[in-house]
């Protein structure tokens, strides 16, 4: 049976490949101007993740590794899957206990992400994470990482200049730097946040 979905009708719809992590899905539709045509959806398995870590003075932690699709090194935050029945905060933590070895006495939920929502059904959650404490990172046996901290100011800059350009890592930089100028982070994390720039000039 035909159903409406917003202005599209959809009148079947036929598994065409599934993994342990993503399927997709061809839809039998007519479209918005009454044309019949087909609509391809990627469906997750799990929900994107994404952890922004601060240390006190202002530093972050990002995570390097070769990202198969695009064949290049990609710095980035840390970032994962958590199972879509799971609590997405101790999911966040388990990933960045995993990649960077740090463990968080402080989380806040920055940032809600559709991503690639023309072709996906991918959504991400963003954290804060301060009150960091170093220990051993167990990476994934699909995961060759390397690990740096570098100034937040810096970390923008590596946008600005393109050598940063995983989604998710250029939205919860912005949000952060958005979050500090207009006093919604703790004032002294703010300070250490912003300052790294003045301090290089």
């Amino acid at each position: 049976m035909s159903r409406m979905r917003g202005p599209w009708t959809v009148h079947d719809d036929r598994e065409v490949y599934r993994n342990d992590w993503v399927r997709v899905t061809e839809h039998s539709v007519t479209r918005p101007d009454g044309k019949a045509g087909i609509y391809g959806v990627v469906g997750f398995a799990n929900r994107a993740l994404a952890i922004l870590p601060v240390l006190a003075d202002g530093r972050i932690i990002l995570v390097g590794q070769h990202r198969f699709p695009q064949d290049r090194y990609s710095w980035e935050i840390p970032e994962g899957g958590g199972a879509l029945d799971a609590d997405p905060l101790a999911e966040a933590a388990r990933e960045l206990r995993e990649e960077t070895g740090y463990t968080a006495s402080h989380w806040r939920e920055i940032l809600h992400m559709d991503l690639s929502n023309s072709v996906t059904d991918e959504a991400a959650i963003g954290f804060l994470a301060t009150g960091l404490v170093p220990g051993e990172a167990d990476p994934e046996g699909t995961e060759d990482l390397r690990t740096r901290d570098i100034p937040f100011r810096e970390a923008l800059d590596e946008v600005q200049s393109g050598r940063i350009t995983d989604a998710l890592t250029v939205a919860m930089l912005f949000k952060a730097y958005y979050m500090a100028r207009e006093g919604e982070l703790d004032a002294d994390l703010a300070a250490a946040m912003l300052d790294q720039g003045a301090r290089r000039a």
